[in-house]
């Protein structure tokens, strides 16, 4: 079993997709816990990675079509909160 931290913005530390059939234990800022499925949180991190391209202005593979600059190329951080499993 994976165990994750929610920090004090509501966000846990995720860069990848976990696997499918991992159980994952979230532990919340009030306190509580709470076991996730990975496709669950993968769907999270999907959706959070969706509006970060967005509001960036990338493309659905994540490449900018305006102007050359530096972007960040991926996100680090996945909103939670309790409840999530249903």
């Amino acid at each position: 079993m994976i165990h994750l931290q929610q920090d004090s913005e509501g966000y846990i530390r995720m860069n990848r997709h976990f696997p499918g059939s991992a159980a994952i234990s979230i532990t919340f800022n009030d306190g509580s816990e709470e076991a996730v499925a990975g496709t669950r949180l993968n769907e999270a991190y999907d959706e959070a990675l969706a509006v970060y391209r967005a509001q960036n202005h990338l493309d659905a593979k994540g490449y900018s079509r305006g102007p050359k600059k530096k972007v960040q190329a991926g996100i680090d951080f996945v909103p939670v909160h309790p409840g999530m499993s249903n």
